[in-house]
């Protein structure tokens, strides 16, 4: 593969893939996003990938955003997230592509699914109502790709990423993840000499978080891969409480304050850890520690807003 198109190029994820895919010599990324072409014009998307004729896409564009995002604005998350990964598969279809990696979420597993979550998890149970908008947006992608491989024997398969963090996050006050938010709250408090820090919830809801180095690593590995699963969760395979986090954040910002938890806002929810056995039978494990990586970002995250770059 020469060609490679990395559609939400200027997104975390989308910049993580494409700064991996750098280090491959010879290969030909071809950027894509609304700057360029808008993903939810049907037209026009087509048009672009029939006139450029990528090896392959990785599609990582989408519409993300943190539990009152998600929650307040679920016919946006649904339909701008649906829109693009139909455009995209259907797209590449007709300009034969022979290859494709869609990016979903752990989100489209069920809200109470047994822990790990496997693949075949799918569908089994109610999504959590939170995000439920954007999972079924997620879950309509990932099975395009499917049936299209299953009905035109196309290599368009899908990867389901933990919670991801790292270089290029959002730090909007409002509508960013739960560890960008962390960091910046903390960041914050310790500017202002706070004592507290407030989060919300109740701080037991157990997560898996992956730096984003991590995740273009695994996106460009499964992307290469002779016979690809249809369907293969990504994670770092480690769990920590929404209290162990802050601990971590706490710590790699030197706020030192003291954490109170506001239990009227919702957790979401309660366990989400992501069953690694297919990826690691592939051949690839993450490599960066949940320390490391929020000490990396912590300082990109002042430098970054220092500089005037800050993602909000």
């Amino acid at each position: 593969m020469k060609k490679i198109a990395v559609t939400g190029y200027r997104g975390m994820v989308g910049s993580g893939i494409c700064r991996r895919l750098k280090q491959n010599a010879g290969v030909e990324i071809l950027p894509l996003d609304i700057d360029i072409v808008d993903l939810c014009d049907q037209a026009a998307i087509f048009a672009w990938l029939k006139r450029e004729k990528p090896d392959a896409i990785i599609h990582a564009a989408g519409k993300v955003g943190g539990i009152e995002a998600n929650r307040t604005q679920q016919a946006a998350f649904l339909y701008l997230n649906m829109a693009m990964a139909a455009n995209i598969v259907e797209g590449a279809r007709r300009a034969e592509v022979p290859r494709l990696l869609f990016l979903g979420s752990s989100c489209i597993y069920p809200r109470l699914a047994k822990q790990p979550i496997t693949e075949d998890a799918l569908l089994t149970g109610p999504l959590e109502p939170t995000n439920e908008g954007y999972a079924i947006a997620k879950i309509t992608g990932l099975k395009l790709c499917q049936y299209y491989r299953q009905n035109y024997g196309l290599c368009y398969h899908s990867a389901m990423p933990t919670n991801l963090y790292g270089t290029g996050d959002n730090y909007a006050v409002r509508g960013s993840h739960v560890l960008p938010a962390m960091i910046r709250k903390f960041d914050d408090a310790r500017e202002a000499g706070a004592k507290e820090v407030t989060l919300w919830g109740s701080g037991t809801p157990l997560r898996e978080f992956m730096h984003v180095d991590d995740l273009a690593d695994a996106c460009v590995f499964l992307a290469t891969i002779e016979n690809p699963p249809d369907l293969v969760n990504v994670g770092s395979g480690r769990e920590v409480t929404i209290r162990g986090l802050a601990e971590i954040v706490n710590a790699a910002t030197g706020a030192n304050a003291e954490l109170k938890f506001d239990t009227s806002m919702p957790d979401g929810t309660p366990r989400k850890l992501l069953d690694l056995t297919l990826l690691h039978s592939l051949g690839w494990r993450a490599k960066i520690s949940l320390e490391d990586g929020v000490a990396k970002t912590v300082g990109e995250y002042r430098a970054a807003k220092k500089n005037g770059t800050l993602r909000e």
